[in-house]
């Protein structure tokens, strides 16, 4: 996995919770014969294409909550 891509993908998605889980499924996906969603002229790791597909908005997620305040709480950031 490219260190780099690891940094900007964080920048997109600051959880680090949801970014595995993101990246995970899209691996799988792309393992099991998914097409990705983004060029390259190098030869890259599924890893490092779901990151590229991830920082250049190619995919996204939704979460799913009973009620917004659990949402509010659960996700807001953590201030120091």
């Amino acid at each position: 996995m490219k260190e780099d891509y690891l940094k900007q993908a964080q920048q997109a998605i600051p959880n680090v919770d949801i970014l595995i889980n993101l990246v995970s499924r899209r691996v799988k996906q792309l393992r099991h014969g998914s097409k990705p969603l983004v060029d390259s002229l190098e030869h890259l790791e599924p890893e490092d294409v779901a990151l590229r597909e991830i920082i250049e908005g190619r995919i996204s997620y939704e979460l799913y909550v009973s009620n917004k305040k659990d949402a509010i709480d659960q996700y807001a950031p953590l201030e120091f």
